[in-house]
């Protein structure tokens, strides 16, 4: 058999397909990343990163070892394994965007060769490798399980993760055919500690959806008990802090001011569509915890109209501060932050508003709305000062909470790491 040019060519240079990427080069295997934008491209080529978890010096390193960046999909035909890792967002009807997905496949089916493996990651609905992946690599003339090998395995990557990465992250596969899966777990495990195989497809492309619908469900829990347990005078994050002493039986989660990210808000809603338009009922829980998490920016905004109240201010005219506006501690990504409708609905009830963040030197999801006030203010003990109420929606590690808190008037913490006082309060 020819020996070809690459062992991997990923599709996709994100905060999925780079890493993958790296921990490939890093195991010896010869790699291309094909992406459609040629910034993008010429940026990693020239040693510059642009996502959480890489560095430039990373980025650096990869090209050295032979990384070869490319937006030319002719490098499709000169690899043995080609791992897709595009985006696949919301569709307005609330089932996924496959647009990229299908994207990627034609375009690789034009240049598809025998003994080909191809594994899609990009998070999807169950049924999408074998119903809409396999049929247009097919279009090739070749057929899978019998001239290529076709598999599916859900991404876990979690940016910012010092802990959990690519090698020590347990690798679910699951293959059009048995001989698929073994021949996406025998790659995988090149660069992986763990492999996980599954029955097929379906199963692997369901287990993603699990993970991060029990996360959203369990979120939603604690998210409503927040709203009553402040009813109640009673201190939620005591009581998880209490609970979470059990050594069996009880996983800790935490409240906040809404799900945000590439995950919790959006990787549910599949399944539920999935299950609407196939069995054509509901799946009750995911959508009551969309429902209850979907409510909690207006929450924020009502405890913040309440400390307000409490000072004989009123909203209209006043400043807040918002401080960290990305949807994760620590990481630059602004996708799906609940701090955007926070903000949307600060506004529409008349706040002057501001922000800071130490990771984004301008706020991109709310440009159009904020002005000149979309960048992040220069000095922060003044901001803090001046404000009328401080609201913490992200616990940047390079905030000192408290110290903040003894600068403000009013002190809102969504994320329950502020000590309470007079003027500082949790969620």
């Amino acid at each position: 058999m020819t020996r070809r040019r690459y062992d991997v060519v990923v599709v996709g240079l994100g905060y999925v397909g780079l890493p993958l990427a790296e921990a490939a080069v890093h195991s010896g295997l010869v790699v291309a990343g094909l992406d459609t934008s040629a910034a993008t491209v010429a940026d990693l080529a020239a040693g510059r990163s642009h996502v959480d978890d890489l560095s430039d010096d990373d980025v650096a390193k990869m090209v050295v070892s032979g990384f070869d960046p490319t937006t030319d999909a002719r490098c499709l035909a000169d690899t043995s394994t080609v791992v897709v890792c595009v985006p696949t967002p919301l569709s307005p009807d609330g089932g996924p965007d496959l647009a990229a997905v299908r994207a990627s496949v034609t375009t690789l089916a034009e240049h598809l060769v025998p003994g080909t493996l191809v594994v899609l990651e990009s998070t999807t609905y169950p049924g999408t490798t074998d119903e809409v992946v396999r049929p247009i690599l097919e279009t090739s003339g070749l057929r899978a399980g019998v001239d290529f090998h076709l598999a599916f395995s859900p991404e876990r990557v979690d940016p910012g993760n010092a802990v959990y990465g690519i090698r020590n992250t347990p690798k679910v596969v699951g293959g059009h055919t048995p001989a698929c899966t073994e021949a996406a777990s025998s790659f995988y495990a090149l660069f992986v500690d763990t492999v996980v195989p599954t029955r097929g497809t379906r199963e692997a492309e369901t287990a993603k959806l699990l993970e991060n619908t029990y996360r959203h469900i369990n979120i939603a829990l604690v998210n409503e008990m927040a709203r009553f347990c402040h009813d109640l005078d009673i201190d939620l994050w005591e009581v998880i802090e209490a609970a979470r002493t059990k050594p069996f039986g009880f996983q800790a989660f935490y409240p906040g001011p809404g799900v945000g990210g590439h995950c919790i808000p959006i990787d549910p809603n599949y399944l539920s569509h999935n299950v609407r338009t196939r069995l054509g009922y509901p799946f009750r829980f995911v959508e009551l915890a969309q429902e209850i998490n979907a409510a909690m920016p207006a929450y924020v905004v009502r405890r913040v109209l309440d400390a307000l109240n409490e000072d004989g201010r009123a909203l209209r005219g006043a400043k807040v501060l918002l401080l960290g506006v990305t949807y994760k501690a620590d990481i630059a990504d602004q996708r799906e932050s609940p701090a955007v409708p926070v903000g949307r609905r600060l506004l529409e009830q008349g706040a002057d508003l501001a922000f800071h963040d130490p990771l984004i030197g301008r706020w991109d999801e709310l440009a159009d709305e904020l002005g000149e006030a979309a960048t992040s203010v220069p000095d922060l003990l003044a901001a803090v000062a001046d404000a009328d109420i401080v609201v913490l929606l992200q616990h940047h590690r390079a905030y000192d909470v408290d110290d903040l808190a003894d600068w403000a008037r009013r002190f809102l913490d969504t994320r329950g790491v502020v000590t309470p006082s007079s003027h500082a309060e949790r969620l």
